[in-house]
């Protein structure tokens, strides 16, 4: 049976000059889509991606989910002041780097400045390039927690870019002894000037101290060795074939004797330059010229009285290294404790984050943001991420 459609007014009635037709509305401009295509037709699918999430767990975690209030600032020193969030990224050879660190939610809404500290930098060029990230994190409930993480990132680059090119040479290598030993060297110099710092502060040293984990990335596409090492909690997780692998080094993995005159070197002590890394503590003097048996921390002489017995100085954490290669679809992420125990404690936050970063490109840097601060009730501490997608 078919319908007869009637012609369009203009032709049964012609056009009426006196009384134009009205304007259409919004409705009659919508193409009238049906609700079941031809079979003919390809449906469009919308992709399986995950969508990025507030938080996980059990509930929303108690703090509201941006800042609230700015930490306090003095007009005579603003370049004291920390940024609330630092984001950065990079690719050379064959990977892709994004690096994050966020206030947390605490420090948010107490008005406190962020004590995670960040550096990225590049030391070099061409495939002769050194990718540098360091992290630190000052001492909990500190004012100059800040101040110490910042110092602590500095000093490492300091003395990482001072000797890039036999640590690229090095990593290129595989010399592991020469890398472990070199880079415990520098790690402990660059602490020890933290704790010289805090005698000038009147300040006790476990005070004005920071945990510090660092990341060591050649730009020679033909080497993926990538090199961690550090100083204090934190975590080293890999993502592999979909699963997560926590590959933070074990203490009973750190050997070697320990790394003599913490902090800086007394007076005709060689220091590291760029023309080798610096090696083994071996032939560091224990005495002053006059005879004065000197500490382990900041080379201050033993006082003459045995009444007057020179302060123990506190336990510190054992250095860490690894130097691993990596393999193609991989991703290394290195983090401070404060996203370290929500991956050890809260199982969706390691799914969601498995489902996001299984992917075969790397995320963006504003999604990295996204993921990386996913709320988890309980865990409201500063976050700071570096991530190494490999292609």
């Amino acid at each position: 049976m078919s319908t007869e459609v009637p012609p369009p007014a203009s032709e049964a009635e012609g056009p009426d000059e006196q009384h134009p037709a009205a304007a259409p509305s919004p409705a009659d401009t919508l193409l009238d889509i049906p609700a079941d295509p031809p079979s003919d037709q390809p449906v469009l699918g919308v992709p399986d991606t995950p969508t990025p999430l507030d938080h996980v767990g059990s509930g929303p975690p108690t703090y509201d989910a941006e800042p609230t209030a700015l930490p306090p600032a003095d007009p005579d020193d603003l370049d004291d002041l920390v940024a609330d969030t630092v984001l950065d990224g990079a690719s050379y050879g064959t990977y892709t780097l994004r690096a994050v660190s966020v206030r947390g939610d605490s420090a948010r809404f107490r008005g406190e400045p962020r004590r995670d500290s960040l550096l990225t930098a590049r030391f070099g060029t061409g495939d002769d390039a050194l990718v540098l990230v360091a992290m630190a994190t000052g001492a909990r409930a500190t004012p100059d927690a800040h101040r110490a993480a910042a110092e602590a990132c500095h000093w490492i680059g300091r003395a990482v870019g001072r000797s890039h090119a036999r640590l690229a040479q090095d990593i290129r290598a595989a010399r592991r002894g020469d890398l472990k030993s070199g880079l415990h060297r520098l790690t402990d110099r660059s602490l020890g000037r933290l704790r010289a710092g805090a005698v000038e502060r009147g300040v006790p040293p476990e005070e004005y101290t920071a945990s510090l984990r660092c990341l060591l990335l050649p730009a020679d596409p033909e080497c993926r060795t990538r090199v961690f090492f550090g100083v204090g909690a934190g975590g080293l997780f890999r993502l592999r074939d979909g699963e997560w692998q926590d590959i933070e080094p074990r203490v009973a993995d750190t050997t070697g004797e320990p790394v003599v005159g913490f902090g800086s070197l007394p007076q005709g002590t060689p220091h590291g330059t760029s023309q080798g890394t610096p090696g083994p503590p071996h032939g560091t003097p224990h005495e002053t010229p006059e005879g004065d048996r000197l500490t382990m921390d900041l080379g201050i002489t033993t006082p003459p009285s045995p009444y007057e017995p020179a302060p123990e100085p506190p336990p510190r954490d054992p250095f860490r290294f690894r130097a691993s290669v990596a393999r193609p679809g991989d991703t290394l992420l290195l983090c401070s404790g404060g996203l370290a125990e929500p991956l050890r404690g809260e199982p969706r936050l390691v799914e969601h984050l498995t489902s996001r970063w299984s992917r075969s490109e790397p995320p963006g840097v504003a999604a990295f943001l996204a993921d990386s601060t996913v709320r988890v009730k309980g865990y409201a501490d500063d976050r700071t991420a570096a991530a190494v997608w490999e292609a």
